[in-house]
């Protein structure tokens, strides 16, 4: 049960520097309020009317981002608030008067939190008879409030009810699994399940009772902000810091992956190669940090208990500025019980090598002998440094497809799966890597005035034939790509339904600038505001409807509630006029009737589609259903069946994959290209994709994990990629075929 609230809180690595939080001033929140009140209804695109109708907005998502679940709140505290705050927050936030509300509503979450984490504790010492009829919710997102406190702990007691059940039922399955592959119980060691349980409840209270003025403000503003569309945003000083160290691909701190553990440390799961924390040598991995020396001040009151502390607050303190070191407490692994020691690490920046660009090219042979050479392009981010200009994928992603040029590929896929977009401009300069210069994006502020944004590069590097990957996770800025070489008829789109949907564009507005002259400045937050739309080369918003693949393939994402669609307060889609000077290549050039028949036939034949489709249809019936079972019997039966048809699907794949391995070592070989191995001029070498894991971070071993015996892609190549690839083939083919009887024109139209 973790709520919106805890989401930028998750699994991290140790960040971008700034000063110790704990001598900075706090900022007035009540006058950052009141500005970015000002600056949303002087500088978001939609113009909202500012009025009780969105401060009725305001409430709404502000209860919502606390308790996401309505697990917490009574009806008769929303009713309360509502009378008190409903239509008053706006007016509230112009006043300079806000935070007493925020702070107020805060407060009774965290005595409505630390009350069920009670009830918790209670029922956990008690007995539990797992049988009868009874059940819970799966998503309780659109149910109503708990009418009072009787109701909700009974709906409490049912969510603590479930989460022992799924507990023991999780640690029953790891033992049989374990027992059955000969392998040790990853779970022999572990807590009681009830235990377990009562320390995740633990640590929930604990991060909500960890917090300071200047989080309950993060929380507020964040709602007020996201009230006007889902990408408007409240970031703090720290967040900002993070984001910027994101884009850049380049961080300071320690170089180590930590993740919070239930008993209330933070475990370190992996260590960057050649960062700070590998150098030093002294951390391993699967060691538990326990306390931190920010200042490595060497005292006792220095070092801070870190126990139950959220993540991002562990990261706060163990981050800092460059050249100056951290001191943490750690139970080593595999050490004596009670044992630690203190390791003192000095910061440094890190690179996030496995975030940057990469390449692949795979020579792919033909019934007949003939080699096809196909270029992979990998790009996970659009990340630049806003702040020096160093770093800019766009020029990462040149170097390597001008080194797949040299190489000789007959064609390239680019993959975007998983890219949530980044820098505009990035994007901007990337598309004319493959199209003539022209329209890219158009983009329209608040007042309807377009303004359309051209390549810079005057003539493409590459013209031959082209395939991009999408799924639901490409959001922004891939989809200004995929969508522009979609519109011109640069490149088959092929994937998912359709990418995110998210056509706008936002905007970091320094909040400390607008404040009054001897305010404090520094910690007051920016405002990631939307301020324009963007719409492709032909005139089409991707907001909502994102864009769509010329070739969908089945995908488990279709039974889910992802995309911008799904999204409290999007904006919505629409269209303008072509941009003047869009010229489209000849759509006939891309073969699509062709392709769209041979890749049915083979999606059609392909036993991993079947799967998914099988998938789909489950998942939608069970989210219909929206309820899980508190009945022991019932869920062990669940689990059965659904470990029968594991089994049998991974045997079935056992048997083909070894079928498919055989054939693709006569059919493939594989080279690697990263940044590093142009960066030293090193030829390429042929490597086994299927197992290949990280150069850039080790990371600890999951023994659960481990017992997952579903068989691997055969060379590295799921159903997806694979599809990709042999699309692209036939691209070749078919673009090499036009050529050979003289229909293909010197522009790529057909004759």
């Amino acid at each position: 049960m973790i709520t919106s609230w805890l989401r930028k809180a998750t699994l991290a690595i140790t960040l971008v520097a700034i000063s110790n939080p704990a001598c900075a001033q706090r900022a007035d929140f009540n006058e950052v309020g009141r500005q970015m009140a000002i600056m949303l209804q002087n500088s978001h695109f939609a113009r909202l009317p500012y009025n009780a109708e969105l401060s009725q907005k305001f409430f709404d998502d502000y209860l919502k981002d606390l308790d996401h679940q309505k697990l917490y709140f009574t009806q008769r505290d929303v009713d309360g608030f509502q009378k008190k705050y409903g239509g008053r927050l706006h007016t509230l936030l112009l006043q300079g008067n806000s935070m007493d509300a925020a702070t107020e509503i805060y407060g009774v979450f965290r005595v409505r939190v630390s009350e069920r984490v009670a009830q918790a504790q209670e029922l956990l010492d008690g007995d539990f008879e797992f049988t009868g009829d009874d059940s819970v919710m799966m998503s309780r997102k659109d149910v109503a409030w708990s009418t009072d406190d009787t109701a909700a702990k009974l709906t409490w007691e049912r969510q603590i009810k479930e989460a022992v059940l799924a507990e023991t039922l999780r640690r029953e399955l790891l033992t049989k699994m374990a027992k059955e592959q000969g392998k040790a119980d990853p779970g022999a060691d572990d807590l009681d399940p009830r235990e377990k349980v009562s320390l995740r409840y633990k640590r929930l209270l604990a991060s909500v009772e960890d917090v300071d003025d200047e989080d309950v403000a993060n929380y507020f503003l964040s709602a007020v902000a996201r009230a006007y569309d889902p990408h408007t945003d409240y970031m703090s000083f720290r967040e900002m810091n993070r984001f910027k160290g994101d884009m850049k691909n380049e961080l300071v701190g320690i170089g180590a992956l930590l993740q919070a553990e239930e008993d209330g440390a933070t475990i370190i799961k992996g260590i960057v190669v050649g960062g700070p924390a590998d150098k030093q040598g002294s951390l391993k991995l699967n060691d538990r940090v326990v306390a931190v020396d920010s200042l490595n001040s060497e005292t006792a009151e220095g070092m801070i208990d870190i126990m139950f502390m959220p993540i991002d607050k562990v990261v706060e303190l163990i981050r800092g500025k460059q050249r100056t070191s951290v001191a943490l407490k750690v139970e080593p692994s595999g050490g004596a019980p009670g044992e630690t020691n203190i390791i003192v690490i000095q910061r440094d920046k890190v690179e996030l090598k496995d975030e940057q660009v990469s390449g692949e090219l795979i020579e792919m042979k033909n019934d007949e002998g003939e080699i096809r050479r196909i270029g992979v392009i990998t790009l996970p981010s659009f990340y630049a440094d806003f702040d020096e200009g160093l770093t800019r994928c766009s020029v990462d992603v040149e170097r390597i497809l001008v080194r797949l040029m040299e190489e000789k590929m007959d064609g390239l896929v680019f993959d975007l799966r998983n890219n949530g977009g980044g820098s505009l401009e990035e994007v901007r300069r990337m598309t004319g890597f493959f199209v003539q210069r022209g329209p890219v994006v158009q983009v329209k502020n608040t007042l309807g005035q377009v303004q359309v944004k051209d390549s810079d590069v005057g003539k493409p590097i590459y013209s031959g034939p082209m395939v991009v990957m999408i799924d639901k996770s490409s959001a922004s800025a891939s989809e200004i790509l995929a969508g522009a070489l979609q519109d011109y008829n640069r490149a088959v789109v092929i994937g998912d339904s359709s990418t995110f949907g998210k056509g706008t564009v936002q905007q970091p507005m320094d909040i400390g600038r607008m404040l009054p002259l001897f305010a404090v400045r520094d910690k007051a937050g920016y405002l990631k505001v939307t301020i324009q739309k963007f719409y492709r080369p032909s005139g089409s918003s991707t907001q909502m409807d994102g864009v769509v693949p010329s070739i969908a393939l089945p995908s488990i994402t279709d039974a889910l509630d992802i995309g911008e669609a799904y999204l409290d307060n999007a904006l919505p889609h629409d269209r303008i006029r072509p941009a003047a000077d869009f010229r489209a290549l000849d759509h006939q050039a891309l073969f699509l009737p062709k392709l769209k028949e041979l890749s049915q036939e083979r999606v059609g034949a392909c036993q991993d589609f079947n799967y998914v489709i099988q998938d789909i249809i489950k998942a939608k019936k069970r989210l219909k259903e929206n309820k899980v079972s508190l009945n022991k019997e019932v869920r062990e039966k669940e689990l059965s069946k659904s470990d029968v048809q594991k089994k049998e699907r991974n045997a079935e794949r056992r048997t083909r994959f070894a079928e498919i391995l055989e054939k693709d070592a006569k059919t493939f070989t594989f080279y690697k290209l990263t940044l590093d191995d142009l960066q030293k001029g090193a030829d390429l070498k042929p490597y086994d994709p299927s197992k290949e894991n990280s150069d850039y971070m080790r990371r600890a071993v999951d023994k659960t994990a481990d017992l997952d015996d579903t068989p691997k892609w055969p060379s590295g190549l799921n159903a997806e990629k694979r599809e990709a690839i042999h699309v692209l083939r036939d691209l070749v083919d078919e673009t090499a075929k036009a050529k050979m009887v003289g229909l293909l024109k010197s522009d790529g139209g057909l004759r």
